[in-house]
């Protein structure tokens, strides 16, 4: 008697170890964006797992071997335009369990699991490139415009900036997103939503702004890889890349915001990797490079034209720098009070001036109640819209609408007893044009001052 109740014991002792080692889904998040969708399960432990796809109608079932079923799969409500449905299916063996995705049309999956990073633990991620996807929305295109904007553009949507009158371009990277958080401040604030806040934000002032155009290297809560983003800016023809990030640190009394640029030995780096990829010649030399018959003289021109235009990206981006600190200054503390040299890849396109703006420490708490404040994002947005729109006035492109107005324009020396208002009059021009014209924030002006007259 006692021998079978022992045994009796030892099956259920083996019982619940088996159910306790048992793996469990906690959750799942999706994130769709132009390109793909990425599918998150949240674990209890590592996955194990195999996968296939089925047609007719398309669908992808994947198999989590030791694993429970018992939690509700449910979707988000912005879940994208591929996938349809998440549910479970019958298993394979009572041990495991299947998930399937059910799908609106065909897709290319890649599935891996990642380890514990803080927030989260153990997690199978599913991406999935959906096949005849719909056109790119906003986050990789042009944004629309108003009427009178547009007007002014003759850019075409393939992004070739040899038209003349053409809008200055400015893309916009939100820092992070979708499965990477960035920084977490103390309060719980993901970097990821501040830095996605302020850029839409920034987009919305540079579209409102004749004759210039904002594209986002992001639109929305998904991830982006760090070194896709500047060919993103690169396929647009950018004129300019402002990256958007928020700073933290292990001690809560950094704080401050910061500007960054790219640094000399990550330029060399990334010199020499154009020059490996004979593809990227054609990019910077055009049709020319097609009439180049000796290759070694074709590497000599790509390395010319390269250096000098990442040689005038870098002066650009430290000029633009130091105008957003400037700007910057007046809405919040700094941590450094010039630009910055680091290797970001984000930074690394050499034709396009790039900047990382740190807005803030996160991981300070009161600059993590700053960066949830409205307001105080809308102030952000516009020291660096304001600082963009100064430089640009100063440097306009060419074949911009911009560099047309100050190769038209007059310049008039303010005498005294004249007034903003009296030589708006007297030259029959707008004040706020000739405001715009000459960055000025008020209706004061000095004796002396030089004054660009736009042209009627």
């Amino acid at each position: 008697m006692v021998r079978k109740i022992l045994s009796v014991m030892c099956i259920w002792v083996v019982v619940q170890t088996v159910h306790a080692a048992q793996n469990q889904i906690d959750g799942l998040r999706i994130w769709p964006s132009p390109d793909n969708t990425r599918i998150v399960l949240d674990m209890s432990s590592a996955p194990e797992f195999t996968y296939f796809p089925l047609k007719n109608p398309h669908r992808l079932v994947i198999d989590l071997s030791n694993t429970s079923d018992s939690k509700a799969l449910s979707l988000q409500s912005e879940s994208g335009d591929l996938v349809r449905k998440v549910r479970y299916s019958t298993p394979k063996n009572k041990q495991s369990a299947r998930v399937v995705i059910e799908l609106n049309r065909g897709a290319s999956p890649s599935l891996f699991a990642m380890t514990p990073t803080k927030p989260y633990g153990h997690r199978l991620v599913i991406d999935l490139k959906g096949s005849g996807a719909p056109a790119a929305s906003s986050s990789t295109s042009a944004s629309s415009k108003s009427p009178s904007n547009a007007s002014t553009s003759s850019v075409v949507m393939d992004g070739s900036s040899s038209h003349r009158n053409r809008d200055i371009i400015v893309a916009i990277d939100a820092g992070h997103g979708g499965e990477d958080p960035g920084s977490i401040g103390p309060a719980g604030t993901y970097e990821k939503h501040i830095t996605l806040s302020i850029a839409k934000k920034l987009e919305a002032m540079i579209n409102g702004e004749r004759g210039m155009r904002a594209i986002m290297t992001r639109s929305g809560d998904y991830y982006v890889s760090p070194n896709k983003r500047p060919e993103l800016a690169r396929k647009q023809k950018a004129d300019l890349l402002i990256s958007i990030h928020a700073d933290a640190f292990s001690q809560p009394q950094p704080k401050g915001g910061s500007v960054w640029v790219l640094s000399m030995r990550r330029a060399d780096t990334e010199l020499g990797r154009w020059l490996e990829k004979s593809e990227r010649h054609s990019e910077l030399l055009g049709g020319a490079a097609e009439v180049i018959s000796d290759k070694s003289s074709e590497r000599y021109l790509a390395e010319t034209i390269l250096g000098l235009s990442m040689d005038h990206s870098m002066a650009t981006s430290h000029d633009l720098g130091n105008k957003v600190i400037e700007e910057m200054k007046q809405v919040t503390s700094l941590h450094k009070r010039a630009p910055q040299a680091a290797s970001f890849a984000v930074l690394t396109a050499p034709d396009i001036p790039s900047i990382l703006v740190e807005v803030g420490f996160i991981s300070n708490p009161q600059e993590e109640k700053n960066l949830n404040w409205g307001k105080h994002r809308e102030k952000l947005a516009k020291a660096m819209f304001t600082a963009a729109k100064r430089y640009f006035k100063q440097v306009p492109p060419d074949g911009t609408l911009w560099a047309l107005e100050r190769a038209d324009s007059r310049t008039h020396t303010v005498r005294s007893g004249e007034s903003l208002s009296l030589l708006a009059q007297r030259y029959n021009v707008n004040v706020s044009r000739l405001k715009a014209a000459n960055n000025l924030n008020s209706d004061v002006v000095r004796i002396g001052q030089v004054l660009t007259i736009p042209r009627t």
